[in-house]
């Protein structure tokens, strides 16, 4: 009896949730048009598009449905196939003719060390996106910072990284100021398994910061994955047009993954 989210931004939802509840009562899957072609000319889309939504009960013992929950639990990247009558969920699954593909991938990550006014604009905005948000403020004070949805952690770069937990859907953001702590974030964001570590500060400073980690071995690769300047080219320095640049950046990369390869824009230097 639960209504939560939303299709259209208010277009269909009432519609597509007495379909739902009539589903629950039948058991009988549901695909439902609205826009060009569909059954109800009265249901109109104001933005002329066409939607097609697929509705199915799920038990709460179903085989797929407990396989998926152990996956978001895991962080683990799985495909549910679904014809509304038999279903599966897993990696290496065949669709069939008339089934649903839907691909469900972790839950994104984003940690920020930091502590001005930036690394709090990043982390707040973060958690607004729907990123499992951390704070890393190392020797900070006990009380974290009032950022609703945003976790808060004061222990070393690398004692907070092996507590979070880094995968392809993490992304890290060093933004706190400081010289070495940037290094000892750096020294251990790199290694890690972040999909996206990004680097606050100016180019022209860039090389002369990660010349002791080449100094120490780091990979060439590695450091040429490294974001820096951090965030796309907005133009703005302020920090929450910083955190928009850094946060943009984060999801259209996350997004280039699955999509056609794409330039991003030069960045600018940062302070």
């Amino acid at each position: 009896g639960i209504l939560a989210g939303y299709f259209s931004g208010g277009c269909v939802e009432s519609d597509v949730a007495d379909h739902a509840f009539a589903c629950l009562e039948d058991g009988a899957p549901r695909r439902l048009v609205y826009g060009e072609g569909s059954p109800w000319p009265d249901i109109q889309l104001l933005c002329g598009a066409r939607i097609e939504i697929f509705i199915e009960r799920v038990g709460q013992d179903d085989a797929a449905l407990a396989e998926l929950l152990a996956a978001e639990q895991e962080r683990r990247p799985v495909v549910w196939v679904s014809d509304g009558v038999k279903r599966l969920c897993g990696v290496n699954v065949e669709a069939w003719d008339g089934a649903i593909v839907q691909a469900y991938d972790p839950v994104p990550r984003l940690v920020v060390f930091g502590a001005d006014p930036t690394a709090l604009a990043i982390a707040s905005l973060g958690a607004q996106s729907g990123f499992e948000t951390t704070l890393v403020r190392p020797k900070g004070p006990e009380t974290p910072p009032p950022l609703p949805g945003v976790a808060y952690r004061r222990d070393e770069p690398s004692a907070a990284l092996a507590a979070i937990g880094t995968d392809a859907w993490t992304a890290i953001a060093i933004a706190t100021h400081n010289l070495d702590l940037d290094r000892e974030a750096l020294v251990a964001a790199l290694p890690s398994a972040a999909g996206y570590v990004g680097l606050l500060g100016a180019r022209k400073r860039l090389a002369e910061r990660l010349a002791p980690l080449r100094a120490a071995g780091f990979p060439e690769a590695r450091l040429q994955q490294l974001h820096a300047p951090i965030g796309l080219d907005i133009g703005g320095k302020a920090p929450w047009e910083v955190a928009l640049s850094v946060i943009g950046e984060i999801v259209a990369l996350r997004h280039a993954r699955t999509s056609e390869p794409r330039v991003v824009t030069p960045k600018r230097e940062t302070a």
